[in-house]
């Protein structure tokens, strides 16, 4: 470099300098939303508008990862590669108490999310105990409707095989193809996705009475926390426009989780989703839904009131029956 280039470079940093962007703010800001997304090929326009918002307000590309199912998200929460996440309850539950992610505002959502067992209507399936030694189709790990109630539910039960499922609309096509004697998703789910499969007819099994969680919004362990409060007071400030189409509530409380992760740890300790053995253990035929160690049963202030369809499989246990949920006097599974 001859000296009219050095001193070129010199006096364009002297320039820079003066009006006030340093090398901190050359290097911009960069954040990773994301989102389960199941495939859906718009599955970022809902976000663009915020995007956008946070994008001024905080000065930083922002940058919007969709994952096809709760297994990806998963690997993303664990590596920390989203800085921002749309979290459903089981994913929240897993990153909150495991990977130390921070909540922020709750996520616009169905209230009293309610997980649902569901058969062929013409299946002699009456009760949960009958899933005994049965196929069931379930979703992804970290879906609390279509993966950690329902084994919590069916806990002390050995079924002929788990198929885990990419979607919850896929839950509903194995037991329409008869690959499943049952499935579980969520009951907004079953609604929404029954109409798609008409040349099939199903029969809810067992309506879970007790409330999943909203999902909630969270922020990665390695946003440092001076960005972590900017990224607080922003999404707090959202216009509601702006906010309800990226589908989070600024001015909510997020809400209890205390016995959401009770659920999943519970689950955890049977299938640890997130590490290689669960997915061996998820594969067994037939599978065991039940530990040798038998840990205590999460505790419940007061039970809902009872189901009208079923009762859960562990109020008569196939086997184990002091790892049962409702051992003794203990309440029933799901129990808020």
């Amino acid at each position: 470099m001859d000296s009219r280039t050095s001193r070129r470079s010199f006096l364009i940093l002297l320039f820079l300098s003066g009006c006030g962007i340093g090398s901190r703010s050359v290097q911009a800001i960069q954040l990773t939303i994301g989102t389960v997304s199941y495939g859906a090929a718009n599955s970022g326009n809902q976000y663009d508008r915020f995007k956008q918002y946070l994008a001024e307000k905080l000065q930083a590309v922002i940058q919007f990862e969709p994952a096809f199912n709760e297994r990806k998200a998963l690997e993303r929460i664990k590596a920390q590669a989203w800085s921002i996440v749309f979290a459903p309850p089981g994913l929240a539950a897993i990153a909150m108490s495991q990977y130390q992610y921070t909540p922020l505002f709750p996520l616009v959502g169905v209230n009293n999310l309610r997980s649902v067992l569901v058969v062929p209507k013409e299946s002699p399936i009456s009760d949960l105990q009958a899933l005994s030694g049965k196929r069931l189709a379930i979703g992804q790990p970290g879906s609390a409707t279509g993966y950690y109630f329902p084994i919590f539910n069916l806990y002390g039960l050995t079924l002929k095989e788990l198929l885990v499922t990419s979607t919850p609309k896929a839950v509903l096509e194995a037991i329409a193809q008869g690959t499943a004697d049952a499935g579980a998703l969520s009951l907004e789910e079953f609604n929404l996705y029954k109409s798609q499969l008409s040349s099939a007819e199903f029969r809810i099994l067992y309506n879970d009475p007790h409330k999943v969680p909203a999902g909630v919004v969270l922020v990665s362990p390695s946003v440092d926390r001076t960005l972590l409060e900017s990224i607080r007071k922003v999404l707090g400030d959202t216009p509601s426009v702006v906010a309800q189409e990226a589908g989070f509530v600024p001015t909510g409380t997020v809400p209890d989780y205390k016995y959401m992760i009770s659920v999943v740890d519970r689950v955890r300790a049977i299938f640890p989703a997130d590490r290689a053995e669960g997915a061996a253990l998820l594969a067994q035929k037939p599978v065991r839904l039940f530990t040798d160690e038998q840990p205590a049963a999460p505790q419940a202030a007061s039970p809902a009131p009872a189901s009208p369809t079923a009762s859960p499989a562990s109020e008569s246990p196939a086997s184990t029956p002091d790892a049962s949920p409702t051992a003794s006097s203990s309440p029933a599974p799901g129990s808020p």
